[in-house]
């Protein structure tokens, strides 16, 4: 039995919806509520910022025919997911230093499998959402939704040929909620769209696909635009302590919640429009996309953890975390944040690299990232001034040490200079295998 529909349930069967309560979900729930399916919507709580009261969306998806409609808290969820990603460098998008912190991943992550469970509790066995076949989301909320309800089946509304043919434009959508007496009232169109959690914002699509537009068309919902000149931002220091790896305060501000913390740091580092980058990446099926991020307090925290790790862990393991914590942020891209791969890679992180992270560090926060640190201070340091001062002290190895150490190094640099001498006649002699592919002449464009 094919487990994703290609056509629409039969009438009478119960199907669950992901319920964000935009004009695309609220034509979902409608729709197919007038082809004589049970529909049940659920809605995840992630603090998103840009949902004035999520309390009200439930309301709406029974309003436009939802036999019941579950608001399922997923904000404790989100933030410690958050916070382990942030333990493990699980972010593989940068652009000269500016990370893309997987926010989005992340609150699919929470969201998929808290809907399966949410479904498996009310004997709902048909799992449906807004995602197109162009996005990621269509992948992760599949992987997740499967991983929690292994007899899940699935129906798209957006892969339903008659369901696109029938509302696939915001203008025939709009057109059918008129005509079923549910108008919707469309906010002011921006020149793009924007998905949100707790631990940042999307903003994509639209103006943004164009890469002649750039970050000043968009109007932050995290924090303040820091490029426009007539946005005033005060000089701010702050201090932030992690113990184990996990954020525990903000000054004097000591936080009771995971939830709390995230909080916290967003309106510390949003103030200063900190934590905006622009991204041009490859989605799950190897096309290119381009978005435009908010994390302000995921960037806030991601200073200071890294500056801790700097200051207790050798080269050695900051080479595995950064180059293991690459690898896992792809996974997590890929909606496999709770696969055994996963699973692995994030207990060698977190129980050898984050485990070790108890300090705190002091910021001068200024305008967007523009950032001075001042202080630094970590129980598990191995970073002392004493030990390579240019002033005179007691080092652990004297001048004569460092010679011996120099002379041994002779030995692999003459086999070095050996091999290369080798590899200039093997060259000149014309030995060995051409190595690139002849792919023969490009035909012509007709």
């Amino acid at each position: 039995m094919a487990r994703i529909f290609r056509t629409l349930p039969e009438k009478g069967q119960s199907i669950a919806i992901a319920f964000s309560g935009g004009l695309d979900t609220r034509c979902a729930v409608a729709w197919l509520t007038r082809r004589g399916l049970t529909v049940h919507a659920y809605t995840a709580d992630l603090a998103q910022p840009d949902e004035r009261d999520v309390t009200d969306v439930p309301k709406e998806a029974r309003r436009h025919g939802a036999v019941a409609a579950r608001l399922l808290d997923c904000r404790e969820a989100i933030a410690r997911e958050g916070v382990i990603a942030l333990q493990c460098g699980a972010f593989h998008l940068s652009t000269a230093g500016r990370k893309y912190f997987n926010t989005t991943p992340l609150g699919r992550a929470v969201t998929g499998t808290a809907i399966a469970r949410a479904m498996a509790e009310d004997g709902v066995g048909i799992f449906g959402d807004g995602s197109t076949h162009k996005g990621n989301d269509i992948q992760r909320f599949y992987r997740y939704g499967l991983l929690v309800q292994p007899t899940m089946r699935v129906y798209k509304p957006w892969l339903d040929a008659a369901f696109v043919g029938e509302l696939g434009g915001r203008t025939e959508m709009s057109q059918f909620l008129d005509a079923a007496g549910l108008p919707y009232s469309m906010k002011a169109e921006k020149a793009y769209s924007t998905d949100s959690n707790m631990l940042g914002a999307t903003h994509e699509a639209k103006d943004l696909e164009r890469l002649d537009r750039g970050v000043t068309i968009v109007d932050p919902i995290m924090g303040v635009a820091s490029w426009r000149s007539d946005v005033a931002i005060e000089t701010e220091r702050v201090v932030v302590s992690f113990e184990r790896g996990v954020p525990v305060a903000i000054g004097h501000k000591r936080f009771d919640s995971l939830t709390q913390a995230v909080l916290e740091a967003n309106a510390v580092g949003g103030r200063h429009g900190l934590g905006v980058s622009d991204q041009i990446e490859n989605r799950v099926i190897e096309a290119k996309s381009r978005g435009i991020y908010e994390a302000p307090g995921m960037s806030l925290f991601h200073i200071v953890y890294e500056r801790l790790l700097s200051a207790i862990h050798n080269e050695n393991a900051l080479d595995q975390y950064a180059s293991l914590g690459r690898r896992l942020g792809r996974l997590l891209y890929e909606g496999r944040w709770y696969d055994p791969e996963a699973r692995m890679l994030k207990l060698a992180l977190t129980e050898g690299i984050a485990a070790h992270v108890t300090g705190s560090v002091e910021l001068e926060l200024r305008r967007g990232d523009d950032y001075s640190i001042l202080t630094t201070e970590a129980e598990a340091a191995t970073y002392s001034p004493d030990k390579l001062s240019m002033e005179r002290s007691e080092s652990l190895f004297t001048p004569e040490d460092r010679i011996g150490a120099l002379e041994m190094q002779t030995l692999s640099v003459l086999d070095s200079r050996a091999i290369l001498q080798h590899a200039d006649k093997v060259k000149s002699a014309g030995n060995g295998l051409p190595i690139d592919i002849d792919l023969g002449r490009t035909p012509p464009r007709t």
